[in-house]
C-alpha cells in the first residue's frame, strides 16, 4: 500500500515537472527526463539574453531545502551558502525570468504536494502510535495575552 502511494506522488510531481518544461509532443510530455532536459535547455537560452542574478532564499525546514537544493541540481544550478550564513539559507545564481516562471512556482507546486503527503504520514502515524483523537486545539471566545 505504502509503496503504491509513493509511485502515485512521484508520477503526480513528474506531471508537475512536465508542465513547467513548455509544450512539445504528447510522448514527451509523459518522460520526465524529457521535460527536464528541455527546462535545462530553457535555462540556457535565457542565460544568454539576461544577466544571472544571485538570489538567496531562506527555508522554513529541512524539507523544502533538499527539495529545493534537488530542483537546481536537476536544472544544473549549484546551489551554495557563504560562510557565517545559517544552515537553511540557500543561494543560488539564475536569470529572473527563469525564477519566475519555471524555477519558483515549479518548487512552490512540488512542496504543495509533498507537504500534503508530509501531513497526511503524520496524521496517520500519529493516530496508530497515539491515538486517533484530533489534532485541532479549541477555540475559546476571551482575552489575548499583549506582548
Amino acid at each position: 500500500m505504502r509503496e503504491q502511494y509513493e509511485h502515485q506522488l512521484i508520477a503526480k510531481l513528474r506531471k508537475i515537472e512536465a508542465l513547467f518544461a513548455r509544450p512539445g509532443t504528447d510522448g514527451e510530455r509523459g518522460a520526465a527526463e524529457g521535460a527536464s532536459s528541455r527546462v535545462r535547455a530553457r535555462l540556457r537560452a535565457l542565460e544568454q539574453a539576461e544577466p544571472v542574478v544571485e538570489f538567496r532564499f531562506s527555508m522554513t525546514d529541512s524539507w523544502s531545502r533538499s527539495l529545493f537544493i534537488a530542483l537546481l541540481r536537476r536544472y544544473g544550478l549549484k546551489p551554495y551558502r557563504y560562510s557565517g550564513q545559517r544552515q537553511t539559507t540557500v543561494m543560488v545564481r539564475v536569470t529572473q525570468t527563469f525564477l519566475d516562471q519555471t524555477l519558483w512556482p515549479e518548487f512552490q507546486q512540488f512542496q504543495a504536494v509533498l507537504h500534503e503527503h508530509f501531513e497526511a504520514v503524520t496524521k496517520r502515524v500519529i493516530a496508530r502510535a497515539i491515538g486517533p483523537k484530533d489534532a485541532e486545539v479549541e477555540i475559546r471566545e476571551g482575552q489575548e495575552l499583549e506582548g
